[in-house]
């Protein structure tokens, strides 16, 4: 294994951690362990290590702790990019921008506790500030997936894409962030919010005198039956890339149909916390093959093949 395969592993593996990492969280927000460090930042109730902790006191300190090991992985990442890549490729910028959004994620997750946005907080600051993270939260898998992708091709592929597959895949992204977006808020509803039936919960997300965060539960699941439409024809378009892009097209396709059950199941049993998580992973794996595809959708125009218009399919 070359070098740069070696940096590829270890960038996957830092992806693979955060992802992790992610999933944690979702467990401290779906449990309401957020405030478990009280209003303490970065200590934990005052001090260093809490003495005679309470569950949610270590469920939240536990995820502090692998979110700090995140950011120490990917400091790594940075420096190993420095002495493997040269300046301006793109490997080592995926890196340092990995860098950069893992202190915004930090410092998001510091607001949340800070401001008192945990736990059993109602207030349209938390659902805003939820929303941005899970954006950031995206992001930082966006740079990690492009920073071990390129560092796979040695740090040398070139990549193209026509202005038709641009603005294709711009829309794409931009949808996949906002039906995320939009899922953290009715995750949180669905946290703050819990019903007994599904026709319970059905009144409330239609009731006018309902919460904020119960009423925009209805707008996940509509914007993921448009954006899954889109980015399965995206899919489906992109499959005359090569045989790279065909796999990954077909990997995306398969995750976003078992997102569209689970997500189903989601609503239909209430949103238990172990199905709220599989959803969430389900979520970062779908990001992660659409921005793999668009990576070999462009490096195949990168080497010249012949480009399939979207029109076409």
């Amino acid at each position: 294994m070359n070098p740069s395969q070696r940096f590829a592993g270890y960038a996957w593996g830092v992806t693979a951690w955060n992802v992790l990492t992610i999933l944690w969280g979702a467990y401290v927000r779906a449990t309401g362990a957020g405030a478990g460090c009280g209003s303490h930042w970065p200590l934990c109730n005052g001090v260093v290590v809490p003495r005679a902790a309470e569950i949610e006191t270590l469920v939240e300190l536990s995820h502090r702790l692998t979110s700090g090991v995140a950011l120490l992985l990917i400091i790594g990442l940075v420096g190993w990019s420095r002495r493997a890549f040269t300046p301006g490729s793109l490997p080592r910028r995926g890196a340092w921008v990995s860098l950069i959004l893992v202190i915004v994620e930090a410092l998001i997750g510091a607001g949340l506790v800070l401001f008192g946005w945990v736990a059993k907080d109602t207030s349209s600051a938390r659902a805003v500030v939820v929303a941005l993270h899970l954006v950031n939260t995206l992001l930082l898998l966006a740079a990690l997936t492009v920073t071990a992708r390129a560092a796979g091709r040695s740090g040398q592929a070139t990549y193209r894409w026509s202005g038709r597959w641009r603005l294709g895949f711009a829309a794409g992204l931009a949808a996949v962030a906002a039906l995320g977006a939009t899922g953290a808020v009715t995750a949180l509803g669905d946290t703050l919010f819990p019903v007994r039936s599904l026709a319970e919960g059905l009144a409330a997300d239609l009731a006018s005198g309902s919460h904020v965060l119960i009423r925009l539960r209805v707008v996940h699941p509509v914007l993921a039956v448009i954006a899954g439409g889109y980015i399965l024809a995206l899919a489906g378009a992109a499959r005359g890339f090569g045989d790279r892009a065909t796999r990954t097209a077909w990997w995306l396709t398969a995750i976003l149909l078992t997102q569209g059950i689970a997500g189903a199941a989601n609503v239909i049993l209430l949103a238990p916390v172990g199905l709220q998580l599989v959803h969430l992973l389900l979520a970062d794996l779908a990001w992660i093959a659409l921005v793999l595809l668009v990576l070999e959708v462009g490096e195949a125009g990168g080497l010249g093949g012949a480009e399939p218009s979207l029109q076409d399919k």
